[in-house]
């Protein structure tokens, strides 16, 4: 079987794109483990065992959501408060999938399944990047999105079983490597007016939104602002 190949600045000769994806992947990968561990951690200070912990990242993956639950979980709310609330905080994916919704409706539908489950900002970001620069690849989305998956489950693995000895580890300000990769990812992207209108107006809001809106409602308000107002100006562009 033929694996398509794509070229890397600065190597002789092509690597195959599954490994030029776990490669764009690692950096992200540092970012996420002390949210597993404090997820893992998290888990036990509110009452669940291991075995529940660990099934939620397997099933659940979805770290903000996650955490949310966790919390509320701990104050007593009700299963079906905390399914909403979940599914709100959670709304920002619609926006991802729709984005990606012209690529993926080609595949089957087990890998769109498949996909949509491993859905993540992380992944998001790097596949839609690419997809801008290179074109879309199914092996790529997929292998940026399988290696966060797994190292999500691992490090909340490993949040459970340290969870004696690790009180925050979120205190080792190791959570900032989330933020600068994205940061990273979205400059490249910025390359004309409406791109810097959009990003700025959805920056703005998001950083009011936070201040003067509840729970994670800043979140779906900048991705709806950046998205009218993008169809507005490309609409007038065109």
């Amino acid at each position: 079987m033929n694996v398509k190949q794509i070229s890397i600045p600065g190597y002789g000769k092509p690597h195959p794109v599954w490994q030029q994806a776990v490669q764009d992947s690692a950096p992200i990968l540092l970012g996420l483990i002390p949210f597993g561990l404090t997820c893992g951690i998290m888990g036990l200070t509110v009452g669940l065992n291991p075995f529940e912990i660990i099934m939620m990242s397997v099933l659940v993956f979805a770290g903000v959501a996650q955490f949310i639950a966790i919390t509320m979980i701990g104050s007593g709310i009700a299963f079906w408060g905390i399914v909403l609330t979940s599914l709100l905080v959670n709304l920002r994916y619609l926006l991802m999938g729709a984005s990606l919704a012209p690529f993926t409706l080609k595949q089957s539908f087990p890998s769109q399944a498949l996909l949509s489950f491993l859905l993540t900002d992380e992944s998001y970001a790097l596949t839609i990047s690419r997809a801008t620069k290179e074109g879309y690849s199914f092996v790529y989305h997929l292998w940026v999105s399988l290696p966060i998956y797994i190292v999500w489950i691992l490090s909340t693995i490993a949040g459970v079983i340290l969870g004696n000895y690790i009180s925050d580890p979120l205190a080792w300000g190791l959570d900032f490597a989330m933020p600068a990769t994205f940061m990273v990812l979205l400059f490249p992207l910025l390359k004309d007016r409406i791109s810097f209108m959009v990003c700025g107006a959805s920056a703005l809001a998001a950083v009011l939104g936070s201040m003067f809106l509840p729970g994670k409602w800043y979140i779906i308000v900048s991705c709806l602002l950046a998205t009218i107002l993008g169809g507005i100006l490309e609409g007038e562009k065109k």
